[in-house]
């Protein structure tokens, strides 16, 4: 008999697109180191003074790829759902990590992620999709 996850109720449209994309990157790109920064969640006062005071860094982007391509250093992307957007601090960080010679998209679908994925592992460099 199988069992499904309880905790799998819990997780919106946002968090089942991340782990889609993080098991394609798994499956596709084995030698990638990749991971996601735990940012996102409400936290209590002491949580958020805790994070703040170990230096976390607000708008991070939901996956980093720290394996270079040819070009860059690495790869940020900041996932979102249908229209939605980077907030103003995601935007920042993006535009911060690019200065850092690495490459930075946002993207709303499994497809546009994929397509940035394989073109940067590709080396090939990333027209906003």
């Amino acid at each position: 008999m199988r069992r499904t996850n309880p905790y799998l109720k819990f997780m919106n449209k946002e968090d089942k697109l991340q782990n889609e994309v993080m098991a394609y990157i798994q499956w596709q790109y084995p030698h990638a180191l990749i991971f996601h920064p735990m940012n996102e969640g409400r936290r209590s006062k002491f949580e958020q003074f805790k994070f703040k005071f170990l230096g976390g860094l607000a708008g991070v982007s939901d996956i980093l790829c720290f394996t270079p391509n040819r070009f860059k250093s690495g790869l940020a992307l900041e996932l979102k759902v249908g229209y939605n957007k980077p907030t103003e601090k995601q935007k920042v960080f993006l535009e911060r990590i690019k200065r850092c010679n690495w490459e930075a998209q946002w993207c709303n679908s499994f497809e546009q992620a994929v397509e940035i994925i394989d073109n940067y592992f590709k080396n090939q460099t990333n027209a906003k999709i």
